[in-house]
């Protein structure tokens, strides 16, 4: 069916050192509060560069700013919310019984920062734009064509049922944009590259400097007065490295810090006496094992290997204890999820025992694992999956590679590929089925994140009828899903390490909202307040 078709653009190591941690400190704000006409400045050290300022074909790090310069027509909420979803230029939204039918009223009013209203046409051309060219074109996959059957009702048809709520909600690939824009970026495909913007969200792109800095304005004609931001000016130093981001933190030079090491979290929060708050983020460590050769072929020996992995360890030093144990490579918070789903715990008596089960009393083999040398959690953990395997008489052989070199390897030939390929993975939207389980592990002639090499028709039936009725009856496809991880827990194609979390550091002066992990690379301006 055609839901087996989808395909995900690599983002290589997009964010590995960004997506480490989220971490908001610090705050001092001027007055006049978000009057407009008021002067606020807020000064912010964020580690995200800029790609593109293209939203269509935006598939990187600048996601940062384009949440506050775009909006989508419907917004995810963060796992435990009262409401799944709250609206956003979409007041209210209805799937037709079967899915394949979804009817979206966007609200008037709204306007783009051109001075262009916000109506169904806008909406048709956007998205029509992002399924046509957007750097996330394939979670489009299922739309079949959009109507305006008036000003302000956009009608979605589909081809096959499909979660469309969490598709209009992602990140990626969802962002509604002035035609006028569109029509622009059509006759000049650098249009929008000087920082030039068309969204209809809470700042407007006031300056960039490449490299350097990104200047956001509050947008006051914005059409959601309850939550126009406090700060009228949002200076963003672009600073990719988190040291240089913490002493600018802790110096002063600036109110707050998306990125700051691991290591140092408790230190600077106690330094400008501040709470440490973690939250779910999408951001995942999976071993993959190359199931196509002996002895990974057979899932008694995988099973065995997955009983050796010290976990707690892992995450104790991968990321300094801001992680839990991953369930079958679907992150916590992210549908489908579940506390059902079995996980391995360190065993070294049950691991011997299989292998001797197996035929490999004492172990007697090597193997050879690959991970991206500039991912400095996966260079901090791999050791102790060698150490760990090496207590079991299994010999490992660790080989850092630059991502790119290390997946282009994998994809060649299994045959001559490594045996474990340690890979840092996240969704594109919040459907962690439809993409960590299906890009991870559906049976591909052509691997192409499914580095395990592994073909289960169990597996792929389940996932497939899954997905087809997460677009109409969600709970049916949750209860399917968690099938499908057990399954795959049981048959351990891959070893699941943990969720990264992501770390808020909440200073005493200042309101800063939950983080949302279905919006990881955004850090939302317009909810930050002072505390007084």
């Amino acid at each position: 069916m055609e839901v087996t078709q989808l395909r995900r653009t690599p983002r290589l190591t997009v964010a590995l050192v960004l997506a480490s941690a989220v971490v908001l400190s610090g705050c001092t704000a001027t007055n006049n509060g978000n009057e407009p006409g008021g002067t606020t400045v807020l000064k912010v050290a964020a580690s995200a560069a800029v790609t593109t300022w293209n939203p269509v074909t935006s598939f990187s790090t600048e996601a940062l700013y384009m949440g506050n310069v775009y909006e989508t027509l419907i917004w995810r909420n963060p796992d435990g919310a009262a409401e799944e979803f709250t609206p956003g230029l979409a007041e209210t939204w209805a799937a037709s019984s079967d899915g394949l039918t979804w009817t979206f009223d966007i609200r008037e009013g709204a306007t783009f920062h051109d001075g262009e209203p916000v109506n169904a046409e806008a909406v048709k051309l956007s998205i029509e734009a992002a399924k046509a060219k957007g750097g996330a074109s394939f979670i489009w996959a299922p739309l079949e064509s959009i109507e305006a059957t008036d000003e302000y009702t956009a009608v979605f048809h589909l081809s096959y049922a499909a979660p469309l709520d969490l598709i209009a909600a992602s990140t990626y690939g969802s962002w509604i944009v002035s035609p006028k824009a569109l029509a622009a970026a059509d006759a000049d495909e650098n249009y929008f590259e000087e920082g030039k913007d068309a969204g209809s969200g809470p700042f407007t792109v006031d300056s960039y400097t490449p490299g350097s800095s990104v200047v956001l304005k509050r947008y006051d004609d914005y059409w959601n007065k309850d939550a126009l931001p406090y700060y009228s000016i949002v200076d963003i130093a672009i600073t990719p490295d988190a040291v240089t981001s913490q002493q600018m933190l802790t110096s002063g030079e600036v109110d707050l810090a998306t990125n700051i090491p691991l290591a140092n979290v408790k230190t600077v929060a106690d330094s400008i006496g501040a709470e440490v708050r973690t939250s779910n983020s999408p951001f995942n460590f999976v071993a993959l094992f190359n199931t196509t050769r002996p002895p990974l072929d057979d899932p008694m020996v995988r099973q065995a290997l997955s009983y050796a992995v010290p976990y707690d360890d892992i995450i104790d030093v991968g990321a300094q204890g801001y992680g839990t144990q991953s369930r079958a490579a679907v992150p916590k918070g992210i549908f489908p999820y579940s506390d059902d789903v079995p996980v391995y715990t360190q065993d070294l008596d049950k691991a011997r025992d299989l292998l001797a089960q197996a035929g490999h009393e004492g172990g007697g083999f090597d193997l050879v694992l690959t991970y991206a040398s500039e991912n400095s959690a996966e260079a901090n953990f791999v050791p102790l999956i060698k150490d760990a395997f090496a207590q079991i008489g299994v010999d490992v052989e660790v080989r850092g590679e630059l991502f790119n070199q290390q997946w282009e390897n994998a994809k060649a030939d299994p045959a001559s590929a490594q045996d474990i390929f340690v890979l840092y993975y996240w969704p594109t939207y919040s459907d962690a089925g439809a993409d960590n389980l299906w890009s991870l592990f559906h049976s591909s002639e052509a691997p192409f994140f499914n580095l395990s090499y592994w073909k289960n028709a169990q597996f792929d039936t389940m996932i497939d009828d899954a997905a087809v009725l997460s677009g109409s009856d969600r709970a049916a496809a949750q209860a399917k899903y968690i099938e499908a991880m057990n399954l795959l827990v049981d048959q351990a194609p891959a070893i699941f390490l943990y969720d990264t979390q992501a770390i808020l550091v909440s200073p005493p002066d200042l309101n800063v909202g939950q983080f949302n992990e279905n919006y990881p690379f955004t850090t939302f301006f317009a909810p930050i307040t002072p505390a007084s």
